[in-house]
């Protein structure tokens, strides 16, 4: 997607250990009308998938579901990486941080995660594929079909779309990053 590689190599940087941070628009301060044209995007890229429901993993995944799921006038449900007190029925999952380097819980209620939902993923960030992966877990905890995964960004020389892609999932990522050696972005054509 042109508007998102045109801004990410215009207000991205890049840091060593192969980080890209884009939080000026966004995982911090967002940028709405660049946030609407990739749900935009991604509701094109999935239009011949059938989906009841959105799922996300907080909290940078939580604006770019949102505005797919406007678009498509479905419910968005975003796992948490703290089990609440007051849920219950909960599905729980460990997935491993690359950012953070740490593992944590991720939750979801068993009744927004239901046996039978057609679930599409978006996120972010794909790197090393630990957070989908995890998510793949919870959807087949719920018996839930994953029927596709979009990134806004994906890191392909971490090789976690590799390993996606080569368990028959529809993956989509709007900007593939190749890499950020020396601290260059380069991103795929």
């Amino acid at each position: 997607m042109k508007a998102l590689k045109d801004r990410i190599l215009q207000d991205g940087k890049c840091f060593d250990g192969g980080i890209l941070k884009v939080d000026n628009f966004i995982n911090h301060q967002m940028d709405p009308i660049l946030m609407k044209s990739m749900a935009v995007e991604f509701v094109r890229r999935f239009a011949s998938t059938r989906i009841n429901k959105i799922l996300t993993i907080e909290a940078s995944g939580i604006a770019p579901a949102i505005m797919v799921g406007y678009l498509l006038e479905l419910p968005v449900v975003f796992a948490k990486k703290k089990k609440p007190s007051t849920m219950e029925n909960m599905l729980t999952t460990t997935v491993y941080s690359f950012t953070k380097d740490r593992n944590y819980d991720v939750c979801v209620s068993k009744d927004y995660l239901k046996e039978g939902d057609q679930v599409l993923f978006i996120d972010d960030f794909l790197a090393n594929g630990n957070a989908a992966k995890g998510i793949i877990d919870l959807v087949n905890k719920a018996g839930a079909e994953l029927v596709g995964m979009g990134f806004l960004i994906e890191k392909s020389f971490q090789h976690g779309g590799d390993e996606l892609r080569n368990l028959g999932i529809h993956v989509e990522s709007l900007a593939i990053i190749e890499s950020l050696d020396d601290c260059k972005i380069i991103l795929k054509d």
